[in-house]
This record gives structure tokens, sequence and C-alpha cells, in this order.
């Protein structure tokens, strides 16, 4: 196996720390239970996403041992998940199993490179409402989608189920008149015993025994036979052998036309074995590595298909079941694999026995497990209301159009809404037309109030964020001055960063000012906006002496440029970080842009950009700069 010393899968790691007789007797049990657990659940959701419940032990099989084999996590445990259903459902109708075995492979590679690219914290950023509402959405399909398992309803020769909610709704009630009682019995068996059983137990999975029991009832009274109570038999069939493994058929067309489905099961499949992970890490204690975790996502995503397998990621249910009965690493979760293996192999054809009835129950109560109903009434009662509307719309579009369409809409939506809050709280004002100051005010060391402001000389103050999102705020309030001052200061002591369209309106502001005769200051400058002015070449434009540290240089540039005399200011609290290396930071000189580039933040920036053979360079330019690189960086002494 290559050296990939950044993303070593977690089971290496724990089998260098040593393996005893005994974790392995803790692995081996834990796999068996989350192995025999694991069999309903994978032929539940193959059968719920439009394919032969082969699929579904396929992918249980070869990607949970993947999973655990790649991934960075002690305890995930991995296979076909009920996040998965409406995705694939939707796929299978409309491409075939050719389809989604390409989009499978596709979010496999988009998986890996996820990983690669470090791009495990990224996922994180996810809007909240956005996920609570595609995941109460999916509950309320796989739910939906059950009804007829459930109640036994026969649809008419040549009509296909719909793959959207309100068709399946409308067959529903059309179908009505074919409901089956002894299957509905048998569904409310298996549902009881899956809602009673935890009570009982935990040891032993419920919906194993409500599988068990439904079975035997449906097999001892005959009602698959004299009650016409469909089977899994009665539909497919469970092969006893393991498939070939073969490459899809694969075409560019297929591949483009695909595309946006699989980015949608990456970055599903991402986000739940994510969030799985994390909770294995605090029922344990443990930390998972996620860009290790995607990595094996990935590669457990390229070798299902292959093996006729569908979409994996890790479960959540499953992975806490591993950890309740004493896994110790990721050795369980292959136990569990080889379990699944010798059951299909051993016991497939009794499995082809189990009521659909009973399926139908056992996916009630998942679809109701992951609803997540407390965080979505939470979010309804008590959330903003931009958050509230993404919430809402995700959840509607999922349950009404594609669930592909629902992730893309709210992440969107939530994006527009966050930088129109972001905006909303930006600001501008003159705030030397507001000397009647307020005790909080007067209480800022640096306050505009204290100071004597030179005849001529106008300050403006920012505060928020100057993005492309509050930049028309921004120049809505500095056109509303009809003065001409000699000298604008502009103040950005809480501008704590600035993108290109704030940039462009500094150049749209300085080219105004020199129309109008008047000089440019900046005063407060952070470090994110000094860096960003400065490869702009706007930092060169205003000039090095004109963007000073904080508003009593930039008072004094101000009488310089003037001709007044200068006003020695008495010592003051730091306006922005880099200040606090500058002894007097209130003097011009010490208090120009230059100095704010040799700070800590700066230099981190600055040698992220360098090639190694160009730092010796940097480091000859200036004495005070080689120093601090020195106490950053203790191993370039040498």
């Amino acid at each position: 196996m290559p050296k990939l010393p950044h993303y070593t899968p977690e089971l290496f790691k724990q089998l260098r720390k040593g393996y005893s007789k005994q974790n392995f007797t803790q692995d081996l049990m834990s796999g068996l239970i989350v192995g025999i657990l694991a069999l309903p659940l994978a032929i539940a959701f193959a059968i719920a996403s439009g394919v032969g419940p082969e699929k579904g032990l396929y992918t249980a099989i070869i990607a949970g041992f993947a999973i655990s084999f790649f991934g960075g996590s002690r305890f995930q445990i991995g296979g076909p998940t009920g996040a998965f259903i409406v995705i694939v459902y939707g796929i299978v109708a409309k491409y075939g199993y050719d389809g989604l075995a390409t989009a499978t492979l596709m979010a496999g590679v988009m998986l890996v490179i996820f990983g690669v690219a470090k791009l495990g914290g990224v996922i994180k950023f996810i809007p909240f409402p956005v996920t609570v509402g595609f995941t109460a959405g999916i509950a309320i399909i796989i739910a939906l989608g059950q009804v007829p398992n459930f109640l036994g309803l026969q649809f008419g020769a040549g009509v296909s189920e719909p793959a959207d909610a309100v068709g399946k709704i409308a067959l529903y009630a059309k179908s009505l008149t074919t409901v089956n009682l002894f299957s509905v019995l048998i569904g409310a068996i298996a549902l009881a015993i899956c809602i009673v059983w935890p009570k009982i137990t935990t040891k032993i999975p419920g919906s194993l025994i409500a599988i068990i029991v439904a079975t035997l009832v449906v097999k001892i009274l005959g009602w698959d036979e004299a009650h016409g109570v469909m089977t899994i038999g009665s539909k497919n069939s469970i092969p006893t052998g393991f498939p070939v493994p073969h490459l899809p058929n694969i075409s560019l067309d297929m591949m483009r036309q695909v595309f946006q489905p699989a980015l949608t099961i990456a970055i599903l499949g991402a986000i739940e074995s994510l969030l799985s992970a994390v909770v294995a890490d605090g029922m344990t204690g443990t930390r998972h590595r996620s860009n290790t975790e995607l990595v094996g996502q990935g590669i457990a995503n390229v070798l299902s298909p292959i093996f006729g397998g569908i979409p994996a990621t890790g479960a959540i249910a499953r992975t806490a079941t591993n950890i309740k009965n004493g896994a110790v690493s990721p050795i369980s979760g292959l136990v569990h694999a080889v379990i699944l293996l010798l059951i299909m192999l051993i016991f497939g054809k009794y499995a082809e026995m189990i009521p659909m009835a009973a399926l139908a129950a056992v996916l009630f109560q998942v679809a109701f497990n992951m609803c997540g109903y407390k965080n979505f009434i939470k979010l309804v009662k008590g959330a903003p209301k931009s958050d509230v509307t993404v919430l809402l719309v995700t959840f509607v579009l999922t349950v009404v159009m594609d669930l592909t369409i629902a992730i893309e809409v709210g992440v969107l939506l939530a994006a527009i809404l966050f930088i129109r809050r972001m905006s909303d709280v930006a600001e501008v004002e003159c705030v030397t037309q507001q000397l009647q100051e307020t005790d909080e005010e007067l209480a800022d060391p640096n306050n505009i109030a204290s100071r004597q402001v030179p005849q001529g000389v106008a300050v403006f103050e920012i505060m928020g964020s100057l993005f492309f999102g509050a930049v028309e705020k921004f120049k809505t309030a500095l056109d509303m001055t009809s003065s001409h001052p000699k000298i604008l200061i502009l103040r950005m002591r809480q501008v704590p960063s600035i993108d290109a369209a704030g940039i462009q309106m500094i150049e749209g502001l300085l080219a105004k000012c020199r129309t109008q005769g008047t000089q440019l200051l900046l005063s407060g400058v952070h470090s994110q906006p000094i860096v960003a002015l400065s490869k702009s070449g706007l930092l060169k434009d205003i000039g090095e002496q004109n963007v000073l540290a904080n508003i009593d240089a930039a008072l004094n540039r101000a009488r310089e440029i003037l001709g007044l005399p200068i006003v020695a200011a008495a010592p003051t609290t730091p306006s922005v970080d880099w200040e606090r290396n500058v002894q007097q930071p209130w003097v011009p000189e010490n208090a120009n842009a230059k100095v704010a580039e040799e700070t800590t933040e700066v230099i981190a920036e600055t040698i992220s950009e360098t090639q190694a053979m160009d730092i010796p360079k940097i480091l000859e330019k200036k004495d005070t700069f080689h120093s601090m690189m020195n106490k950053i960086f203790p191993w370039m002494k040498k």
C-alpha cells in the first residue's frame, strides 16, 4: 500500500498502537451483532430505492468493508442508508441501474477528491436549516414510499409507481380498494415489536426480532399463499453466490446526465458519514479524521457499483450499536461485513420469505428516527425568519420536487440570506458630524470626540466587512456628503475583511477624491485588508504614507498635508492587532501599512504563497522581519 502519511487509515493506526486477543473478542461480538442488524436494513433500503435486495447486501458487504478498512473513524459502520433512498430511486427511475452505477462511481471519485483536497471541514459549512429540512423531507418520502407495502396495495397491470410524492399519493388513493387486511396486521405486529422491543433489551435489535416473528407468522399460517401477503420472494430473488466484479456500462453522455445527481450523492454521503463520525466521537471521547474518512467513503463508493452495489455512507444507528456492544477498532466493521457475506451465502434463500409489510414497518421506524422532528419544531418556533424560510423551502422541495434541487436551492438561499444579514449590520457614518457622543462612545479611548479634528477634514467610519453585499450601502452613505473636504479619512478599525467589490469601491472613492481635489487617508486598517490592498496595487495608488494604523496618526498626517503643527497624542489602546508590536503607533512613521505586513498573520500568508527557495531572499529584506520570522519558525535559524 503506498504511503500517504496524511491519509493513513484508522485501522492501521490502531494496529500500530497494539491489538490484543481481548480487543479482537470485543470486536468480534460487536461485529456479529451489527452484521445481524444490518441484514434487514440493507434489504429494506435496497427495495425502497427501486433495486433488488441483493444490491443492498452487496453494498453492505463491499462498501461496509471498505469504509472500515480505509476510513478515518474507529467505529464507523458503513452501508446503504435511508438518506440515499430518495435520490437513488429517482436515478433508477430515470436512467436505470447503469445510470445509478455511473453516478455512484462519480460520487466516489468526488469524495476522494474532497478528502485529498482537505475539504472535510468545508462540508460542515452546509447550513443547519438545510440539513434539517432535507433530512425531514427524506423521512417523509421514505415513509410515504412504504405505504403500499404496509397496506398490501395492488396496482393495475402496467402501472408503475411514480417517483414524486404528489403522484404517489394520487396512485395510493385510487388503489385503496385493494388494501390487504392480513398485510396490515403483519405490518402492525412488526411495527409494535420495533417500538416495544428496545424497552425490553437493546442487545438484540428490535427490527431483527420483528422480521423473524412476522416471517414465522406468515409461513406457519400460510398467509402468503392463502391471503396474498407479499414477501421479498414474490418480486425478487436473493442469490446465494457472490457477484463477479465488473465495470458498469459507462459513457460520456451518461456521465454528463448524472453529474448533478452524482454531486448530490457525494455531498449527502459526506454529510452523513461525518455526522455519524461526530456522533461516534461524542459517545466515545475519540476524534475522527474527516479528510481520511472522506477518502475511505470515496473508495467504498467506487468499489460498490463494480460489485453491483448502490451508494453507501456512514450509518448512525449501526455505528451507535457498534459502540454500545463494545467495539474497540475498525475490525468490528470488517467483521460485520464478513458476517453479512456468510448470512447471504448460507441463508440467502430464507430471506426471500420476509414479508414486505414487515420491511415497511422497519422503514417506518427508520423514517421516524431520522426525521428530526424536535429540531424541526425548535427551528420553526425560535429561529430567525430567514432560517425558517430556508428550512421550509428545502423541506417542501425535497418532498414535492427533488432532493438535488432542494439542496442546491437551500444552500443558495441560505447564502443569499446570510449575505443580506451581513450587509444589514454593516454601517458607514460621518463621525465628524456626530460629535455629541454617547457615554458608550466616550468610554472608547479611540473615539473621535476626544480629538481635535482640523478644519477641512471629514472622518467617515465603516463598521462591518467591506464585501460585495454591503458595498452599495457604503457607496450611498459616502455619496450623501454634500461638502468636498480637503482631507477625507476613512476609518476601517471595524472592517475585519474586504473583497474585490470592496477594493473596487475604494478605488472609485479614490478617483472621486482626486477629481474633487480631496486627499484620501485610510485609518486603522486590519491585516487582511492590508494584504488585499497591497496585492491589488491600490495601496501603492493611495500611498503608503496615507494608510495609517489609527486615528491619531491619520489626523497628524492630515495636519501635515494642511501645513498645521503636529499634535503629540497620548498612548492609546491599539485599534488593530498589528499596532501591539509598535512602541509608538501614533507617530506617523511608525504607523504606516508596511508595519502591518510584518505581523504574524501577514507573514504566514506570505510564506504560504512563497516557494521554499525564495524564503532566504525574503529574510534578507529587513532585520525586524528576519527576527520575527525566527520567533515564528525557529527551525529557520538553521
